[in-house]
């Protein structure tokens, strides 16, 4: 019997590929969820590129703060995606999907790109990144997203403020303390570690917050100092505890008085 070889996966037609945006704050898991989807798609003969954009384990890394890092494409605000697919197809390359990690970064033209490989290549495009920047705005690479994907997914990892509740705002702090001025991109961490060319300005990081803290600007170095303070936490003092009654003997009779 001629032996059959067996088909490798076909690419989906244009109306069956998807534009999926997943979103959420910073910390929740998103480059953790991409690199997963890239494991699952691979081990099934799947073969995507993974693009990123000032990742903090350096150009041309997808890393999560789990410690997982993988190779990806570094890309800036002149990469054209149609362009470099189209490119990489021509030369016999196959690609069944593309992952673009911090997605909030793209540009409003970017993303249209996105849009234009799932409608024309049959391509599935899985971006992820954050909505709102640290002034509560939304990023015009997010905000494209919103416009354009066929799906809008927000991650089930929730992160949680200083407090405890549910985190839904990012926050950019400068020593601990919150700003809501500044460049819309400066490099830094939730870990507070100062971010590349930061200077004179002190060590910029960022922190997840509810909305109540965030509207407050209390970040949790900055609530470590307000708890010492009245005005922020008011405390009564104590009174003065009641002088302690002698013990009632077993059936029900007071004190014995001896002498």
């Amino acid at each position: 019997m001629p032996r059959v070889r067996p088909r490798p996966p076909h690419r989906k037609p244009p109306s069956v590929a998807e534009l999926a945006f997943y979103a959420g704050t910073m910390n929740c898991g998103k480059s953790t969820l991409a690199l997963q989807i890239q494991h699952n798609r691979s081990a099934r003969g799947l073969r995507g590129l993974i693009f990123t954009r000032d990742d903090r384990a350096g150009e041309g890394r997808l890393s999560s703060r789990l410690g997982l890092v993988t190779e990806a494409i570094e890309t800036d605000g002149a990469f054209d995606f149609h362009h470099h697919l189209v490119r990489r197809l021509t030369a016999g390359d196959r690609v069944d999907h593309l992952i673009v990690d911090e997605a909030q970064f793209l540009s409003a033209a970017q993303v249209d790109q996105l849009a234009r490989i799932v409608d024309d290549l049959g391509i599935d495009v899985f971006a992820f990144g954050i909505t709102t920047d640290f002034r509560t705005r939304l990023f015009p690479g997010s905000q494209r997203l919103i416009e354009l994907a066929d799906s809008v997914r927000t991650l089930q990892v929730e992160s949680l403020c200083w407090c405890g509740e549910r985190a839904t705002h990012n926050a950019r702090t400068v020593d601990g303390r919150m700003v809501v001025e500044g460049e819309l991109v400066v490099v830094g961490d939730v870990d507070g570690e100062p971010a590349d060319g930061a200077g004179d300005r002190g060590a910029v990081g960022y922190e997840v917050l509810c909305r109540r803290h965030h509207r407050r600007r209390l970040t949790a170095a900055s609530a470590g100092a307000a708890r010492l303070s009245p005005d922020v936490l008011p405390v009564d003092p104590p009174e003065d505890p009641a002088p302690a009654r002698p013990p009632v003997p077993r059936g029900g009779r007071g004190p014995i008085r001896i002498g």
